[in-house]
C-alpha cells in the first residue's frame, strides 16, 4: 500500500524522476529546473527527506528519465512557456547535471528504459505535432536511431533495460482504442520491437 512521507520542497507537475525508493531523484517540471534528492535509511531510525541537488541545464517538463539517483539520464521534454519540444540530453552524477549529446528527434512525453550509459528512448510527440514510433539507444555518449516501435504513441511508460525493454500504455491517434488510450505492450530485444 501507499503511505504518505515527506513532501517535495518545490511544488510542480510533469517532472522527471529516477532511482529507487530509498534513493530517489526528482527534477525539472513546471515551473522549475530544480533537482531534489530523496533519501531514506532502512538501517537507522531517520526520517525520509528531500534535499536540493543541482539544477538541470535546460528547464523543461514532460521529459523522460532512466537510471539511479547518482547516475541518471534525462532526455527530451518541452520547454516553457511555449511547450517547444527539445532533444536535450543531460547526465546527473549525484551532484550536478552535464549536457550530453542530444536525441536525434525533438520530442516530449516519450517512454524510456535502461541506465545512464545504456538508455532507450521511444515514442512521443515530435514537432508538428506528430505522434511517433521512433526509438533511439544511448550508449553513454550519443544517441543512435534504431528500429521503430510497432505502434506510434505518446504518454507511454517503459521498464527494463536497453536489450530487454518494455513499452506499454500511452495514447494513440483518435479512432484507435477507446478514447485513444492504448492497451498495447511491446517488448524490445536490443534490435526489434
Amino acid at each position: 500500500s501507499w503511505s504518505p512521507t515527506v513532501s517535495l520542497g518545490t511544488a510542480r507537475r510533469s517532472l522527471g524522476g529516477a532511482g529507487t525508493q530509498p534513493a530517489g531523484l526528482a527534477f525539472g517540471g513546471l515551473p522549475t529546473s530544480a533537482t531534489e534528492e530523496y533519501n531514506f535509511s532502512t538501517t537507522v531510525t531517520t526520517a525520509a527527506a528531500w534535499a536540493s541537488g543541482g539544477n538541470l541545464n535546460t528547464a523543461r517538463s514532460r521529459l523522460e528519465t532512466v537510471g539511479t539517483q547518482n547516475e541518471a539520464l534525462a532526455f527530451g521534454g518541452a520547454t516553457s512557456p511555449t511547450s517547444t519540444n527539445t532533444a536535450d540530453s543531460e547526465e546527473y552524477n549525484g551532484t550536478s547535471w552535464t549536457e550530453g549529446n542530444n536525441l536525434n528527434t525533438d520530442r516530449r512525453l516519450l517512454g524510456g528504459a535502461g541506465t545512464q550509459t545504456a538508455g532507450l528512448g521511444f515514442g512521443g510527440i515530435s514537432p508538428g505535432p506528430t505522434i511517433v514510433a521512433s526509438t533511439e539507444e544511448y550508449g553513454g555518449t550519443s544517441w543512435t536511431n534504431v528500429n521503430n516501435m510497432g505502434t506510434a504513441r505518446y504518454g507511454l511508460a517503459g521498464a527494463g533495460t536497453q536489450t530487454a525493454g518494455l513499452g506499454f500504455g500511452g495514447y494513440q491517434p483518435p479512432g484507435s482504442p477507446p478514447n485513444g488510450n492504448s492497451v498495447n505492450t511491446e517488448e524490445y530485444d536490443g534490435t526489434n520491437w
